[in-house]
């Protein structure tokens, strides 16, 4: 993409986000974690409302170096991200000593435990792995979108129409222990999940 291309679709994208009118559920689960450092796990499709949200506060967004990455990282580059660049087959122990580096310095880390490519909605371990050797713990973060649009890429990635209502929902923290990736991933993918399910009230 040219720099005129990409300049034009970042006028775009704030002009789109501009209009998305936000409400926020579970806040006090991330403000238990907001003091300190703590890992966002949030799935992939979700990226761009959450992206607009969290703009301008100095988070860390572990970003892949596969071409669907480009255009999230110039994004979250201009929203005021920290850019960690890597991914499990390409510059990963890079990215991961970024991720850990920012933690230590006492800062926030948002990662998508289904991505680069997939499969969506799988939490693979890397965050976990990253939680324990950081000893942080992992806040699920969701995106429920009333109106959207969806690429045709694997994780079928939303873009909110103009005016769509975005509900926000941040879940329990958790906190991994040593010995139980397994439990955990199932623990987060099952927390992510049901933040993206709307209540009964609304769904009826």
């Amino acid at each position: 993409m040219t720099p005129l291309a990409d300049r034009v679709l970042q006028v775009a994208f704030r002009c789109l986000a501009a209009t998305w009118r936000f409400e926020i559920r579970g806040g006090h689960h991330h403000a238990r974690v907001a003091g300190g450092p703590f890992l966002f796990a949030l799935w992939h499709h979700t990226l761009l409302p959450l992206l607009w949200w969290h703009r301008h506060r100095g988070i860390t967004l572990l970003v892949s170096q596969h071409r669907d990455g480009a255009l999230a990282a110039s994004a979250a580059a201009r929203l005021g991200y920290d850019l960690a660049r890597g991914s499990s087959t390409r510059d990963g122990a890079k990215a991961y000593r970024h991720v850990l580096r920012a933690l230590a310095a006492g800062g926030a880390v948002a990662v998508t435990p289904d991505g680069p490519t997939g499969p969506p909605g799988m939490v693979k371990p890397g965050v976990i792995r990253a939680a324990l050797r950081a000893r942080v713990p992992v806040l699920p973060v969701s995106a429920r979108v009333d109106r959207a649009w969806h690429l045709r890429s694997w994780d079928r990635l939303v873009i909110p129409r103009p005016f769509a209502r975005i509900v926000i929902g941040y879940g329990e923290p958790l906190r991994p222990a040593p010995g139980e990736e397994a439990t955990a991933c199932a623990a987060l993918g099952g927390a992510l999940d049901g933040l993206a399910r709307p209540p009964r009230s609304e769904a009826a």
